[in-house]
């Protein structure tokens, strides 16, 4: 049989109800998929309690005993089953609000029953609230019972964790003792791997905790092993087809602007990636480089140097931007370093009139404007260059892939790509998603930066945070607040900010406020935003709509409202709004009382450091890796079932390593010995983005 393609409908005991309802809610169609839904914990059925033991218990037990007595208590919705069970030294109370008669017809008086749940405490006394209940038998399970995550929707089909549990047994009693093995030999006699049989069973239904060990070794490596291969391979593939122009000139516009326009010193880590950038650009390959940088590292001083190497070498570079704003930005910004210089800089985005475009196309064609920042409007198909060397993508996130596929047309040889990126990703996590694409880090802040103050206030410590903010208005400053914004259509999202607006106008009468949401024109919104950059406004009330695209270095206070409902990256991101000028800098989260510890753990990495890295690594650790940039699991080449890219880093390493030697022996994978990676690549492949494609 073969598990990839068998139907579980045929599994006994399933059928094609059940089979659709996993086929929906899990996505589990197949034997393969069956087999592969994992535990996400175990019990310890191997050891028996007594009730006297139970003090402090914070996990499910088993006790054997017997039922000794059963009574009826209260009425209506309080009415409930008592059943006292005793171990022969104690008696306990199992309650049952629901099935009554069923308990009392199928469990009888003064017979041998294991019970096991877990045991809540009220007013100091110890019960099992709907306990399971058996007889003991020899075919129970005797070692670490598997918990598998449902659905609500399963469980009211009766499809809980242990439904699901007796489904993988059946499942993996048709897999043959001599499956054949997915990792190639070498590999498995290289780490003393268990077998593929061995692993799987010992995954589901361990014996003891040392195999179960050995089992998710085994497996972990294996799931980040094909990811790699996947990742690699095709990229390998790409970057042998790619050639790029060879930029060999540091010449004139470059050393100029070093040594006689630079508005302060560059760090050391500056100096690092401009030199990594400089060695890629030298070479025959075309460059795919991501360039990350925390909030104010000065990434856009690196871009620009990089563009100068291009413009030395006779070569147009372009700067690509998410929005209009922070296109503008850029534009002004590079337009006043770049005054003396000679070095032609222009602006194209959706906003940009017609009689102003067709100069600069026609500069673009001709090869007299060096540097051109925009937005999506320069891949429009009419946005010609003469000869583009060098894309750079801010933000690449919000840019897709088949947006940036459009940049490789505007030259018959692909130009250098630099992706530039201001959220932090642990180097494990980046060369998942990010494939091959080389990675160049900014991880020092230019001296003078004071790094941002951040506190988590309730609310009822709002007054001293509104005084906070009259002070800060009175010495001139600026603050930005921010609520949620889940779903635009969300109502309740939308009142909370126009309310938010009406109350700080009234609060906060002596200045202009302003208000930025998904919801108003974009014309309305550069309008509003224009005018807080200005100085117009002094407050601007908003949405994460400016999380990306302005810097107002008079900004000194963002105040957070409902921060438990943002993510540490998203918060860190927000955080970085301010902080821009020479100030002291403030970040207020505002939150509820009522929150989880979980949330009050996230924040407290707020308020003690400002290191973005530090805050990712802690946000992949709380949250796991599905949220960030919206890019991981889609990111991936297979979905992740058993590893887990944050605890897994090592594994993760030394699975790449291992790729990289098979592949640089066996690129085609030809050996006799690697005939099944390519089947198994198959198997495991999903329609996920090319995120090694990233240019």
């Amino acid at each position: 049989m073969d598990i990839n393609k068998a139907d579980i409908k045929y599994l006994p005991g399933m059928g094609p109800k059940k089979a659709e309802l996993l086929n929906k809610e899990l996505g589990i169609h197949t034997l393969y998929d069956l087999i592969n839904h994992f535990p996400y914990k175990y019990i310890d059925r191997s050891r028996f309690y007594k009730i006297s033991e139970i003090d402090n218990v914070n996990t499910h037990i088993q006790i054997r005993g017997q039922i000794v007595g059963f009574s009826v208590k209260g009425d209506g919705r309080a009415k409930r089953l008592i059943a006292l069970f005793s171990d022969g030294e104690k008696t306990i109370e199992l309650i049952f609000f629901k099935g009554l008669n069923y308990i009392t017809d199928a469990y009888k008086i003064r017979t041998d029953y294991i019970v096991f749940g877990k045991p809540n405490c009220f007013n100091g006394v110890y019960s099992f609230v709907h306990p399971d209940i058996e007889i003991p038998t020899e075919d129970r399970i005797k070692g670490f019972m598997p918990l598998y995550h449902t659905t609500e929707k399963m469980k009211t089909h009766a499809m809980h964790s242990k439904a699901l549990q007796k489904f993988i047994y059946l499942a993996l009693k048709q897999l043959p003792e001599k499956l054949p093995d997915t990792l190639p030999q070498s590999i498995r006699k290289k780490y003393g791997f268990m077998g593929l049989y061995q692993a799987l069973w010992e995954v589901h239904f361990p014996h003891n905790n040392n195999l179960l060990d050995l089992a998710k070794a085994r497996l972990k490596y294996e799931e980040l092993f094909y990811i790699q291969l996947a990742i690699l391979r095709q990229a390998k593939g790409m970057r042998a087809a790619t050639y790029g122009h060879q930029f060999l000139t540091v010449g004139e516009k470059f050393n100029d602007f070093y040594h006689n326009h630079l508005p302060f010193p560059l760090t050391n880590a500056q100096k690092r990636v401009i030199k990594e950038i400089r060695a890629d650009m030298r070479g025959p390959k075309q460059m795919n480089r991501l360039l990350q940088g925390d909030v104010g590292s000065g990434k856009t001083i690196v871009a620009l140097m990089c563009m100068l190497l291009a413009v030395d070498n006779n070569f147009q570079a372009c700067l690509l931007a998410p929005t209009e704003i922070l296109a503008t930005q850029h534009y002004l910004g590079l337009k006043e370093l770049l005054a003396d210089t000679g070095v032609t800089v222009e602006l194209l985005t959706g906003s940009t009139k017609k009689k102003e475009r067709e100069p600069i196309h026609e500069m673009l064609i001709n090869g007299e404007l060096n540097i051109l920042v925009g937005t999506h409007a320069v891949l429009e198909d009419g946005v010609q260059f003469k000869n583009l060397g060098l894309a750079i993508i801010d933000e690449q996130h919000r840019f897709g892939v088949a947006q940036r596929a459009k940049m490789w047309a505007k030259n018959t040889r692909p130009p250098h790509v630099l992706v530039m990126t201001a959220t932090p990703i642990p180097r494990t996590l980046a060369m998942t998603v990010y494939g091959d694409l080389d990675v160049s880090v900014i991880d020092e802040l230019p001296p003078g930066r004071k790094p941002i103050r951040t506190y988590h206030f309730y609310e009822t410590k709002r007054p001293n945070v509104y005084s906070f903010i009259h002070k800060e208005l009175a010495e001139g400053r600026q603050v930005y607040v921010v609520y949620p914004l889940v779903k635009e259509s969300e109502k309740i999202d939308l009142k909370n900010v126009e309310e938010g607006y009406e109350s700080m106008k009234h609060i906060f009468s002596e200045v202009e406020v302003s208000m930025v949401h998904g919801k108003m024109k974009p014309t309305e919104k550069d309008s509003e935003m224009q005018a807080f950059v200005q100085g117009k406004t002094r407050i601007l009330v908003a949405t994460t709509v400016i999380e990306v695209g302005v810097n107002v270095p008079n900004a000194s206070v963002m105040v957070i409202e409902n921060a438990e409902r943002f993510g540490l990256s998203q918060l860190h991101q927000l955080r970085g709004r301010v902080g821009r000028g020479a100030e002291q800098s403030h970040c207020i989260l505002m939150t509820k009382y009522e929150i989880s510890e979980d949330t009050r753990k996230r924040l407290a990495i707020m308020t003690e450091t400002n290191d973005g890295f530090k805050v990712a690594e802690a946000d992949l650790q709380l949250r796991g890796p599905g949220d960030l940039d919206g890019t991981m699991q889609s990111g991936l080449p297979f979905a992740l079932h058993i590893a887990n890219l944050v605890r897994d880093g090592s594994v993760l390493q030394q699975a790449r390593t291992d790729v990289q030697e098979l592949l640089a022996q066996d690129p085609n994978l030809q050996n006799p010995e690697h005939s099944f990676l390519t089947a198994q690549l198959k198997l495991r492949a999903t329609d996920a983005v090319n995120w090694s494609m990233i240019s």
